[in-house]
Order: C-alpha cells, then structure tokens, then sequence
C-alpha cells in the first residue's frame, strides 16, 4: 500500500504506533517498525539519558525507520533534542506546544517534523510552521488531549480541507474498519495508540493492559481541562477529582491532587488506584492483548475486508 505517508516514513503500511508516555519504549516501537508500520518512541516519560539507551536499544532491534514523539513542554526539550540529533533519528513528532519552536532546527539536521494538533486552528499553524505532516487527533484519544472536544469524524474532513500537506488522523482507531473510514474523510494514514497499550511489547505494566482489556463504553471519561485535558479510565484517582469539582475546586487544588509521577504509577507501576489509567474511548472495543506483529496483521486484514465490502455497494 503506497501513498504520501509510506512514501514520506519509507514504512509498508501508512500506520504510526503512537508514541505514549510510559507505554512505548524500544521493544514496542522497534515491534511496531519491524510488522511494516512506523514506531515511535514515547520521550515525554524518559530522562535524556534514558532515551539515548532507548533509541540505541531500538537500533539494534530494528533496520526500519522509526521516530520519537516528543511533547515540547518537557523541561529538559534541548538536551532530549540534541540526543535525538547525535543518535541519528530520522523522524521526530512534536507536539503540546509551538511547532515554529523547533520544527526549522530540527529539517535542518535532515529530520522528518510531524507535529499532533487538536483543532484546524492549529492544523494551519503547524502547516506555516513548515513541518511534513501532521496528526490531527479527536477527543476520542487518550492521554493529553484537546480542549475543544471534537470528535475525529468531523475533525479529519474539516482539517483535509484547510491544509494541502499529509495527513494523519488519530483518536478512536484500533481496527482496520477505522482505518479506512479515516481514510475515506481524507488521511492519508492514522496514528494508533490504545490499541498498541494492549500487545505483548509495550511497557505499560500488566495490571493496565488488563484494565484495558477489561474496560467497556463510559469507562474513560476526559478530565482536568484546567490543567491539561486528559482522557482517563475511572478508579479512585479519577473519582478523587470529581470529588474536587464539586467542591468548586481551584487550578491549584486539582494540581496538588494530581502531583508527581500519578501517569508512571498508573500505567507503568501498576497502581490501579491511586494512578493515572490514561487510555483512550477505543478501549471498549479492545478485548485481548497481542503481539504488534498480530495486531498489525488483524488491522490490514480487515481493512481490506472492508475495502472489498464497500466497493460492492
């Protein structure tokens, strides 16, 4: 399957393996590159140090082409982008800020730019900006998410028809029917996350991967929209802050509530509590944890299935 994505990431399907915080290390995103489709390392979760041994680690792993999301508000963003440079990654997505801040620097080292948006508005400046492509993501999504709450359906088609570069729809995609429907509203590939938290290679620890498993519609709900807007599974965190909101709590209040580290002790220890259980509306429609390798499998093969389906209408 050829088009302007597997033509810009040199990759078999037009598939990126999205790159989450605390889930996508080198065995998931070398995993995701060697099945044909492009894996991203999730450097919002790593120290500097960390991610040069994940991006070494991922070399070793793989001989395909993968990339590293990076969300700009990172306090370290200079020296991760400067480890990004010296270890040779050919493809980075930005996203959670400025896309001008680092988009010309970095097409200047040789490196691909995509950058995550949640709105037109800044579809069109992320295309100013300059970048290749970009990842237009609906309140489906888990993790950090857009304040505006609109929904991938009407989100693609509205983003294709403001911007003329490459296209990547994401928020709610974990099956080959999604795919092509993403396609038909005008991308040119799609981003999937939630459904890659549940395979065999991702660093989530168990105890999530099950709750993603077991997890039916409503049980996620977006939150914090004071703070950052974050789409998370229900549990005693969750309810925690509820509690907040009606007491008519403060920006600050929610935030002393919400601390340090509340993701890593979620999705990587496994404290299905007290953590931060960040994964997307999908989830419902995720009934069992595969390898990459299956689950990119299942996605082409339905979505051809499908594609056969509907050219029969």
């Amino acid at each position: 399957m050829r088009n302007s994505i597997t033509e810009l990431f040199k990759i078999e399907y037009p598939i990126i393996q999205a790159g989450m915080v605390w889930n996508s290390g080198w065995r998931l995103a070398s995993a995701a590159s060697n099945s044909g489709i492009l894996g991203l390392l999730g450097a919002g979760s790593m120290y500097p140090e960390i991610l040069r041994e994940h991006i070494q680690k991922c070399k070793k792993a793989t001989d395909k082409p993968f990339g590293v999301n990076v969300p700009m508000l990172y306090p370290d963003i200079e020296k991760i982008m400067d480890i990004i440079v010296e270890e040779g990654v050919k493809i980075v997505f930005t996203s959670a800020g400025n896309p001008k801040t680092w988009t010309t620097w970095l097409q200047e080292k040789g490196i691909t730019v995509v950058h995550v948006v949640s709105s037109v508005k800044f579809a069109l400046k992320a295309q100013e900006a300059g970048v290749d492509a970009i990842v237009a993501e609906g309140f489906e999504a888990g993790g950090h998410n857009g304040r505006d709450e609109t929904t991938t359906l009407t989100l693609i088609p509205m983003v294709r028809e403001s911007i003329n570069i490459p296209l990547i729809a994401a928020g709610g995609i974990a099956t080959g029917r999604a795919m092509l429907a993403c396609i038909v509203l005008g991308a040119d590939g799609v981003q999937i996350g939630s459904r890659f938290v549940a395979s065999e290679e991702s660093s989530a620890h168990d105890a999530f991967k099950k709750v993603v498993v077991d997890a039916k519609e409503g049980d996620t709900q977006l939150t914090l929209k004071e703070l950052a807007p974050v789409r998370l599974i229900k549990n005693k965190f969750y309810d925690d802050v509820q509690k907040l909101y009606k007491k008519g709590a403060s920006a600050e209040e929610l935030k002393a509530l919400l601390g340090r580290a509340r993701a890593k002790k979620g999705m990587f220890e496994g404290d299905l509590n007290e953590g931060e259980l960040e994964i997307g509306q999908i989830s419902g429609l995720i009934h069992d944890i595969k390898s990459v390798a299956e689950i990119v499998d299942d996605i082409m093969n339905e979505f051809k299935d499908a594609k056969n389906e509907v050219s029969n209408l």
